[in-house]
């Protein structure tokens, strides 16, 4: 299917390289590119930025990039079949609410988890419906959604927070492995990201989403179950960040309404600097946490360098366009060297 969407399309950059050696494939790729960009910017951050360069900062850092690491995994996803969600943060500040209006009633935290998490499902599956089954534009449904869901989120607790959590919890969400500097939680992380690596690069299913970004007529002519794929990939969006809510809260020991406004620019910066196209059709889960561990170690490095936030948020901004430009400019650039056939 790819090879004949390049021909149908004219864009040679999607035709299987059978000629080149699978070692020249792989170091010119995307991901071994951004790989090569990431340990570039840590080397001169290290070398020019005070105090970078330690175990506290590397701790600080992983814990501030877990919340977009979590959700970046199953927006590559949504993102892969051609959608979008703008919804993911404030269902972190719903989930975030709810844990703490759980928990000040007395609920057990196992439970009080899992209820939030299944109140991920169902923003999930509210999405999803509007989007899989009754067709709407996902960039507009997800619009309305991000203001629904902080809506719903400051109106169930007003301007207030709540901020009675046992320290031992908030001791627990930052606990570092020994002396590593790493914390704990990226264990959590680490199995995310094996089991949505395996699950859209290793399952029919994966290939069924890359399909249907490619090009959805023909993947559903192919036997895939176009809908049923989105509405599954937006379930999973809703549940990563409703977790990833349950643990900010426990991090900072706050719930609050207005928890990770925000934050979805940087979690679609960084999907779309990992190489994901908001195209759909190519991406994945690789490039996806470079480009998280990216804009995490630029926007640590620039805040312990003095720069204040708004800066680091056009720094943000900036990288987001030209992680949509770069793949046209270089099409386009693909395109001028390409020779012309001999007439006949």
């Amino acid at each position: 299917m790819t090879t004949l969407r390049a021909r149908t399309s004219g864009d040679d950059s999607l035709l299987p390289s059978y000629g080149r050696p699978g070692w020249r494939r792989l170091a010119t790729s995307s991901e071994a590119v951004m790989v090569a960009v990431l340990l570039a910017v840590v080397v001169v951050a290290a070398l020019a930025v005070p105090h970078f360069a330690s175990t506290t900062t590397l701790g600080f850092l992983l814990l501030d990039a877990t919340p977009v690491l979590m959700i970046a995994l199953p927006l590559t996803l949504v993102i892969i079949t051609g959608e979008i969600d703008l919804s993911i943060a404030s269902v972190i500040g719903l989930g975030s609410v709810l844990f703490g209006i759980l928990i000040r009633a007395g609920v057990p935290l196992a439970l009080a988890i899992a209820v939030c998490v299944l109140a991920g499902v169902l923003a999930g599956a509210f999405n999803g419906f509007f989007v899989a089954v009754v067709g709407l534009p996902s960039l507009a449904v997800t619009i309305g959604t991000l203001a629904l869901f902080r809506g719903l989120a400051v109106g169930l607790l007003g301007t207030t927070a709540i901020t009675s959590f046992p320290a031992e919890w908030q001791r627990a969400a930052q606990q570092m492995l020994g002396s590593t500097g790493i914390p704990a939680v990226i264990l959590l992380v680490v199995v995310l990201v094996g089991v949505f690596a395996v699950l859209l690069h290793f399952t029919g299913f994966g290939r069924g989403l890359y399909a249907i970004g490619l090009n959805k007529e023909a993947a559903a002519f192919s036997g895939v179950r176009v809908n049923w794929s989105k509405f599954v990939t937006f379930l999973m969006t809703g549940a990563v960040s409703a977790m990833a809510g349950v643990f900010w809260t426990l991090r900072y020991a706050s719930a609050r309404g207005d928890n990770a406004t925000g934050l979805e620019l940087a979690i679609i910066a960084a999907v779309l600097l990992g190489g994901v196209s908001i195209f759909g059709g190519k991406g994945s889960i690789a490039g996806a946490v470079t480009g998280v561990l990216l804009i995490s170690v630029l926007q640590s490095a620039l805040r312990l360098d003095g720069v204040n936030s708004d800066a680091i948020s056009v720094v943000t901004g900036t990288l987001l366009i030209l992680s949509v430009l770069a793949p046209s400019v270089a099409r386009w650039m693909r395109s001028k060297r390409r020779v012309p056939p001999a007439p006949a």
